[in-house]
């Protein structure tokens, strides 16, 4: 009788996904026998490991769907060689209130000083807080805008991007524009001005931005959008790559 019953709850447990439910429920029915607990203790013990089981896999879900190009953790971090500015406002950063106010932030600075680093390591974290994110580069970005424009599902794209709490925007400044690109890319950041949070990273100071854009109003309109209460980093120091090959060299 025992076996059929077991069978059944088996049975039953596939067809509604519950794995933790299959796997566990021997282990603490016996358990609940020694311990003497009743039915609803025994059921709320292993409604627990199934919804734990869920949130970690939603978890590990939010962070394959962003897309990151590593996992680059917070506590990676070797924070006494970032710049001053970015080791000041770290701390304040990593509480994530910037998403729940929707405000940006921008990590400019040379390159090798850790704005990726960060950017990521910020991503995961909200990952892991149960946010939805996206990390892109720039490059990336305008392919995608250029190649649904063509094809005419801008919109469908435009409505995807709005609805992530973060994204995370890479490599700023490495590619310019032609017009069309520009007003796409400036369109689209815009669509989440005020409501959303975007992580900028770039290579130049906002006096250079034209370079890239090729417009003066244009890029006017956009760092206007963009740093309006956002949290700006000067991120402007030495490189940790060149750091390395230095210590590298000196051994």
């Amino acid at each position: 009788m025992n076996n059929q019953i077991d069978e059944t709850i088996i049975k039953y447990s596939k067809e509604l996904r519950l794995p933790v439910f299959r796997r566990d429920f021997k282990e603490l029915s016996k358990e609940a026998t020694a311990e003497r607990i009743d039915y609803e203790e025994f059921l709320l013990r292993l409604m627990e490991r199934e919804f734990e089981l869920r949130a970690e896999n939603r978890k590990k879900a939010q962070i394959r769907q962003a897309c990151f190009p590593s996992k680059m953790y917070l506590n990676d971090l070797q924070r006494e060689q970032l710049p001053v500015d970015a080791n000041e406002k770290l701390p304040l950063l990593e509480r994530l209130d910037f998403i729940e106010t929707g405000q940006n932030v921008v990590l400019a600075g040379n390159p090798g000083t850790g704005k990726t680093h960060i950017a990521v390591g910020l991503g995961l974290k909200a990952c892991l807080q149960g946010y939805k994110v996206l990390f892109t580069s720039i490059h990336r970005l305008l392919t995608q805008l250029r190649e649904s424009h063509s094809q005419r599902t801008l919109r469908q794209l435009e409505l995807k991007f709005e609805k992530y709490d973060l994204v995370i925007c890479d490599e700023f400044g490495y590619v310019s524009f032609d017009k069309q690109g520009a007003e796409l890319l400036f369109n689209h950041l815009s669509l989440r001005a005020g409501r959303k949070s975007t992580i900028i990273t770039t290579n130049l100071s906002f006096d250079r931005w034209e370079e890239i854009f090729g417009d003066p109003v244009l890029t006017a309109a956009l760092v206007d959008r963009l740093t309006h209460k956002a949290y700006l980093v000067n991120m402007n120091g030495e490189s940790y790559r060149l750091k390395e090959t230095k210590q590298m060299n000196q051994k």
